[in-house]
């Protein structure tokens, strides 16, 4: 693991003028770590204070991913000479600070990176923000998550103080809820959850497309991934207080899902999306069942991929259009027929169609809420109607109607932008033959 470490503290010391050759090395960083995988449950390459799991590998290796596309999705950066080096930096910077989130075996240290991973986004979401809302939404980010983030801290001190331990090894069952509470909503915050959620739309729309993806792929993982870290110290907590939040994570996914029905933005509605799907997410986790444990990883992952691929798309076409307005992003089946495939094939998976790997965390999910309550059935299936109604109102409205009249030439797509949404869909349809992966880690 600290290999690893140090080879991206060199890649940020070398920084080279081509951003092709940062992104080479990205991905070769991505097929070595790959290479480590092994189907071991216990925690393995432990060095210092580093250590994997099948949990952090799979959050890891998505953090690799996701910011080599980062690279790939961002060429106007580079073209118009907008500070890329200090953009490479960020990104790069951003990753360290990821690897170390989830590498760690410390609870403490685990805090310490997950704070520091919001100083990159915010500079990126600043310093290459379109518009200038971009202040408030970056306020927004910030304050969000510090005003979760200061109650976990003083709670983690308690903690240490009562059993002169972090490591996750050694986190005991606590009967508290007033500790519940304070460690897990900086997380609920993160995710987003329904009521916590209003920094995520306002962070989507002011940020550049590699603030989106880095947002939308990873850095609300994090807040799932500390859940799924945590949770075994609230057991019995949880047993009793869990019902309130899976109650309003679960009503909050259909009245979200019903606000993306009247988003005329189509990063909003993309962003509104995330939300609901992560409210899915947020009741499985916390049924504490294994089937909710399990499913909400891979329900992480299949989003992560999906999502960054909606923004990618909704980027292509604000880059020829200067527009996310729906209004005006129509009939671009007719400007750009191969990469209306591309809506399509991303549009079905974010729908949850066979084979994507959104379907399998989505079946996970549903099964563990339907074994808590079979109450939940009713919630859970407007939540999969909306998902599909809203999915094919985005698709449907860009991809049809009468083209713009402004509009004069178009690009047709060039090879960087149909490889950038291929690596997208790949893995998002081809690890459901490895779902096992997601299913060993608990």
């Amino acid at each position: 693991m600290l290999k690893f470490f140090f080879m991206m503290i060199m890649l940020m010391l070398v920084i080279y003028k081509e951003i092709w050759s940062i992104m080479l090395l990205f991905m070769f960083m991505s097929i070595l770590f790959l290479i480590n995988l092994s189907f071991n449950y216990e925690v393995l390459s432990i060095s210092n204070f580093f250590g994997v799991d099948l949990l952090s590998f799979m959050m890891i290796l998505l953090s690799f991913w996701i910011c080599m596309l980062m690279l790939m999705a961002s060429e106007q950066v580079y073209k118009k000479n907008n500070y890329y080096n200090l953009f490479i930096y960020m990104n790069i910077l951003l990753m360290i600070f990821l690897f170390c989130t989830f590498g760690v075996m410390n609870f403490f240290l685990f805090y310490l990176f997950f704070e520091m991973s919001l100083i990159p986004t915010l500079i990126l979401i600043l310093g290459w923000g379109y518009q200038p809302e971009r202040l408030q939404a970056g306020i927004y980010l910030l304050f969000y998550t510090l005003f979760g983030s200061l109650p976990m801290m003083i709670s983690i001190f308690y903690y240490y103080n009562l059993i002169n331990s972090l490591d996750y090894f050694y986190l005991n069952d606590m009967n508290s809820n007033y500790l519940y509470l304070c460690m897990n909503f900086a997380f609920m915050v993160k995710i987003p959850m329904f009521m916590v959620h209003l920094w995520l739309p306002k962070a989507h729309v002011e940020a550049p497309i590699a603030g989106s993806m880095i947002l939308a792929g990873v850095l609300l993982k994090l807040g799932g991934y500390g859940l799924l870290r945590i949770m075994k110290m609230f057991l019995s907590v949880g047993m009793k207080i869990n019902i309130i939040f899976i109650v309003l994570s679960l009503i909050g996914s259909v009245v979200i899902s019903l606000m993306c029905l009247r988003q005329i933005d189509m990063k909003m509605l993309i962003a509104y999306s995330s939300v609901s799907h992560m409210g899915l997410m947020l009741s499985g986790l916390l049924t504490f069942s294994v089937y909710g444990m399990c499913g909400s990883l891979t329900m992480m992952m299949a989003h992560g991929l999906c999502s960054s691929g909606m923004f990618c798309l909704a980027n292509i076409s604000y880059e020829r259009l200067h527009s996310r307005n729906l209004f005006i992003n129509k009939g671009l089946i007719n400007l750009m027929p191969s990469m209306s495939l591309w809506w399509f094939l991303l549009s079905i998976s974010n729908m949850a169609a066979p084979p994507s790997l959104n379907l399998l965390g989505e079946i996970s999910l549903i099964n563990s809420l339907v074994g808590w309550s079979w109450i939940t059935m009713l919630p859970l299936m407007l939540v999969s109607f909306f998902s599909a109604v809203y999915t094919l109102y985005l698709y449907s409205y860009t991809q049809h109607g009468k083209l713009y009249s402004g509009v004069y030439f178009c690009s047709l797509g060039n090879i960087r932008e149909y490889l950038l949404m291929f690596m997208h869909w790949m893995p998002l349809n081809f690890m459901v033959l490895k779902s096992e992966l997601f299913f060993m880690w608990i």
